[in-house]
């Protein structure tokens, strides 16, 4: 048998040798990646105007655009937060215009908020967290004539809008002695962190060092004896779980808020016992909010089903 295989073998390398060689394919170079979009792509186009604005607070941030769809209602609402690496020199609510308008346009009303960034007076830690509660607390307020359903309420938040919706799902958490703690806040159902830096912790050494690392003691308030964990009241990531879902988005080329801070995020709330799913989408940070967009367009059939009222 060992000489029939050895035999059998020669005879196949034989038969090999005389046929003719096969044709050499080379290799096709991979197809280039599109261009990520910038922010000049998105704010060159017209800026859509909200239904109204409402007043939460004294001062320049504190006003709430609302978007409202089309027909009398209940309309179910969005609450959106933008983000800018938590500073208004880089941005403010009105870049979130454009997906705001979409969400209406699907039926959906829209609850934008502003807040004081740490470049601002009073902003930091806590006013800028103490803004948000504010903003959000306020939908227990809407004008009645805007007709809101207000029974379930989904979130989504931009890059550092992403850590202050997840924060807010989770502040009735926070420890009665922080100045940020709350009595009966408003519930969110869902949040949608979109290329966000819920986990400050996490997020600080892997972002833009001018996103978080130069502000951050801004952010989360400085060391104290009676607070020596500055992230217990400020971080999602401290609070979980919540009762919301989190649902972290991520785009695939995102160098402001890369996957793998959604990725572990999702971990961390699911091993909190909390309830989490991650969604990979292609593009960039830019494309996370911007109509028309891969990215946007699963966030914004994501948010519909969401709140979706058989």
């Amino acid at each position: 048998m060992r000489h029939l295989v050895i035999l059998g073998l020669s005879a196949a390398l034989l038969g090999a040798c005389e046929r003719p060689a096969s044709p050499v394919v080379e290799a096709a170079e991979p197809a280039p990646l599109p261009a990520l979009l910038t922010w000049a792509d998105l704010t060159a186009r017209p800026l859509p105007s909200p239904s109204a604005t409402v007043r939460y607070a004294e001062g320049d941030a504190g006003v709430i655009d609302v978007w409202l769809p089309d027909g009398d209602g209940p309309h179910p609402v969005v609450l959106m937060i933008h983000g800018g690496c938590w500073q208004k020199a880089i941005a403010d609510r009105s870049l979130m215009n454009y997906a705001a308008e979409d969400l209406r346009q699907r039926g959906l009303a829209v609850w934008n908020i502003e807040y004081r960034g740490v470049d601002e007076d009073g902003g930091g830690y806590p006013g800028t967290f103490l803004d948000v509660a504010a903003a959000v607390d306020a939908l227990r307020n809407a004008p009645p004539a805007y007709n809101l359903n207000t029974t379930k309420i989904v979130a989504i938040g931009h890059s550092a809008g992403g850590h202050l919706a997840a924060w807010a799902s989770a502040r009735g958490n926070i420890n009665a002695a922080s100045p940020l703690a709350a009595t009966e806040p408003v519930e969110l159902a869902a949040v949608i962190n979109s290329g966000g830096l819920a986990d400050l912790e996490a997020s600080e050494p892997v972002t833009l060092q001018s996103c978080l690392a130069d502000v951050r003691p801004l952010l989360t308030g400085s060391p104290s004896e009676a607070r020596p964990d500055v992230y217990s009241d400020t971080s999602a990531s401290r609070l979980a779980p919540s009762r919301a879902e989190h649902i972290s988005v991520n785009a695939t080329r995102d160098g402001i808020a890369p996957p793998e801070l959604g990725k572990g995020y999702t971990d961390l709330v699911r091993a909190s016992g909390g309830q989490a799913m991650y969604i990979e989408v292609p593009g960039g940070h830019v494309e996370l909010i911007t109509p028309g967009t891969q990215a946007w367009e699963a966030q914004a059939t994501l948010l519909v089903q969401l709140l979706r009222t058989e």
